[in-house]
């Protein structure tokens, strides 16, 4: 298992659009990912599920990758968050 914590800086908070980006993203492994914010748990492959969290500007998020390719798996989140300005 491989995690990241990371800020969201954006202030529309974590919206439709970025989260499709990140279930498209998450979908190429075989890998969990998972969402930790607030203490809950959302899957990273469903954009309900992230959309669902309610995430604003300044919460943390800490990202949760695991499998055979959740090294992977967790650089491709991180990259999503970066080229969409979300941290």
């Amino acid at each position: 298992m491989v995690t990241k914590t990371i800020i969201l800086k954006n202030e529309q908070g974590l919206h439709a659009r970025p989260a499709t980006e990140i279930v498209k993203a998450t979908s190429q492994y075989t890998s969990t990912a998972k969402l930790e914010v607030y203490g809950s748990e959302y899957n990273a492959k469903s954009v309900l599920n992230i959309m669902a969290a309610g995430i604003k500007n300044g919460t943390k998020i800490k990202i949760i990758c695991d499998g055979v390719d959740e090294t992977q798996a967790l650089s491709e989140i991180i990259k999503v968050f970066e080229e969409n300005n979300l941290i």
